[in-house]
């Protein structure tokens, strides 16, 4: 049968067979050494252009359901915390908090910045930066400056009164990188691994 253009594109939408599966499994050594070889391209990208520090300041905050609300309800307690959660939050990343921080709000709101876990108990302010010092800086100052924020709200009666909020841990703050060396290994690992695999089904031994 004489070749046609259409039989590459055939061959590669083809489904494999048993016969390329097995070339998988036969070539454990390769796979081995694929492995190794992903994982040390993930760890040099993460030498030569390691991802920021992150830092975590803590803010535990009590909603007091109890005392909001002494007859209590399921469907209270639900409207209440998630009205007072959503206005807080907007109180966290508003122009007064972040322009306190003293760094661009574009930045700031474009990546920088983290918020985790806004229910009740801690909330997570995370900071990254390429300088540790600054990142465990800006993670503290975004802490501190949600909280009195918050109860300059409370005072004004903008926010129910029974909230409670306590800055818990903004000294001497973790910080770590934002993705661990772990991560840049795995991906790396199976990145190639996946190339290869799909180099082995589709490229026909001769």
């Amino acid at each position: 049968m004489t070749p046609t253009a259409n039989q590459p594109m055939n061959l590669l939408l083809a489904p494999p067979s048993l016969d390329d599966f097995i070339r998988l499994l036969k070539a454990w050594r390769f796979w081995t050494l694929g492995a190794l070889i992903g994982a040390a391209l993930g760890a040099a990208l993460y030498v030569l252009a390691p991802p920021p520090y992150r830092a975590q300041a803590v803010v535990n905050v009590d909603f007091n359901l109890e005392s909001a609300f002494p007859e209590n309800s399921d469907r209270q307690d639900f409207y209440y915390l998630e009205r007072e959660a959503r206005k807080m939050v907007e109180l966290a990343w508003s122009d007064e908090v972040l322009e306190s921080l003293g760094a661009p709000v574009a930045d700031l709101r474009g990546g920088a910045l983290t918020l985790a876990q806004p229910a009740e108990a801690g909330w997570r302010f995370y900071a990254d930066d390429a300088h540790p010092q600054k990142a465990a800086a800006l993670a503290s100052a975004w802490a501190n400056a949600f909280v009195e924020r918050v109860r300059a709200e409370i005072r004004a009666g903008n926010l129910n009164e029974f909230i409670r909020l306590e800055a818990v841990q903004t000294q001497n703050l973790p910080v770590k990188r934002s993705v661990p060396l772990s991560r840049y290994l795995l991906v790396g690992a199976f990145g190639f691994l996946t190339f290869a695999a799909l180099g082995v089904l589709f490229v026909k031994p001769k």
